[in-house]
């Protein structure tokens, strides 16, 4: 039997599970196989993960036998550039990092100038801030460095500033790619989306909290600080199971702790939320919007096993957004984000390539920034129709469906 080409192979499995074996040398894990995460999360291009179950719980494996003439296809594709390149993840990260401290040091002495100028120097701050996120990102995925110490550390003190702690974020990550627009595993690290029949279903409070939740004021103003600031300190959905999380939660807050109490020594609790509070609402918001389009648009894709299927939620579910190159630059371009979800192993800095590289990654749906808003009237996701629709289709729909029962009911 032949040996398949480097750039197709499938990592080593174990006979008797069928589970993927190594992990930094022997391909990358499955994610939750072992009941904690691999350093390399995002589900592997090699083996789509199988259709999951209402029943199984949280992080729990469940597979299927590979496409794998398509898995080796895409890794034909993707392989050229996974893995980090040291020399520029360590300078993109030093680099960051001391622009995001020389502008928040900027905007601290503005203060001495003028209010104005402070909330003016915000704006680049929060850029720098969302900046260092991505590179956290990348430390999840195993994308960024080689050595995973080096990544958990960093994601670790990149968190304390993000306040997201590190291991929690990057174990519910892992499971938004692992299952991202299957209808069976929503609302656990994603943007709650209901379908229009679960919608009609609700009663009258249960609609208008689900309004409430999906307007842009909440989404994309108090449900961001809510989200990051205080739910991130104690997010009580997490199992008790997953005990690296929960050591990750704990240190971030007894970071944050000793951070802030330094911070309020140096320049006082008056000045400090002066400078840093519009730098984390900018910040917040716009990283829940960033996220928000990737999948929340009118032809994304949401199935239900055993129809769903890891490549075309990759391709068909998540969006190219097209920025301006220095807002492509800021955000580690995360906006090309179908190549991210076909393959975490690639580094922020090469997605650009690999898009570049193939045709058939440049087919996605593309959106720009003026795009966007018409995105937030979005809110439901009609099955028979295969799309997003608006509250007041849903309603019209329900209206006729109630008309519709009650007829057939005068008729019988």
């Amino acid at each position: 039997m032949g040996t398949r080409p480097a750039a197709q192979a499938l990592p080593p499995a174990d006979r008797r599970t069928g589970r993927p074996v190594g992990g930094r040398d022997g391909g990358p894990r499955w994610p939750f196989a072992s009941g904690r995460t691999s350093p390399y999360v995002g589900p592997p291009i090699d083996r789509p993960l199988s259709p999951p179950h209402r029943n199984r719980p949280i992080g729990s494996p469940h597979r299927t036998s590979p496409d794998r003439a398509r898995a080796a296809h895409f890794n034909a594709l993707t392989d050229p550039y996974r893995g980090p390149q040291p020399w520029r993840s360590t300078t993109q990260l030093l680099g960051t990092a001391a622009a995001f401290f020389a502008s928040w040091y900027l905007a601290f002495r503005a203060l001495e100038v003028h209010y104005l100028l402070t909330l003016l120097l915000a704006l680049p701050t929060s850029g720098f801030l969302l900046r260092l996120f991505m590179i956290q990102h990348d430390c999840g995925h195993g994308s960024f460095f080689r050595s995973r110490r080096t990544a958990d550390i960093v994601g670790h003190w990149i968190g304390v500033l993000t306040l997201i702690p590190y291991h929690y974020w990057r174990r519910t990550h892992a499971h938004h790619h692992a299952h991202n627009g299957d209808l069976e595993r929503r609302g656990f690290g994603d943007v709650v989306t209901l379908t229009v029949d679960e919608y009609l279903e609700r009663s009258p409070r249960g609609r208008l909290a689900y309004r409430i939740y999906r307007h842009p004021a909440v989404l994309f103003g108090i449900g961001p600080l809510w989200h990051f600031v205080l739910k991130q300190r104690y997010p009580r959905e997490v199992p008790r199971s997953w005990t690296q999380a929960w050591r990750s939660i704990w240190l971030t807050n007894l970071c944050l702790v000793g951070v802030v109490g330094a911070m309020l020594l140096l320049v006082g609790w008056e000045r400090l939320l002066l400078v840093h509070t519009p730098v984390l609402v900018v910040t917040c918001s716009v990283g829940v919007w960033l996220f928000y389009v990737q999948h929340q648009f009118e032809d994304t894709y949401w199935e239900r096993p055993p129809d769903w299927d890891y490549f075309d939620a990759a391709l068909k579910g998540s969006s190219h957004l097209a920025l301006p190159k220095p807002l492509q630059w800021i955000t580690a371009s995360i906006g090309l984000h179908h190549v991210h979800h076909l393959c975490a192993r690639i580094p922020n800095y090469r997605l650009q390539e690999c898009m570049d590289s193939s045709p058939e990654l440049q087919e996605p749906r593309t959106l720009r920034i003026r795009d966007t808003w018409a995105l937030t009237r979005l809110n439901l996701w009609c099955e028979r129709d295969e799309r997003m629709i608006g509250f007041a289709e849903a309603e019209r729909r329900g209206l006729e469906r109630e008309r519709d029962t009650a007829t057939r009911a005068r008729a019988a």
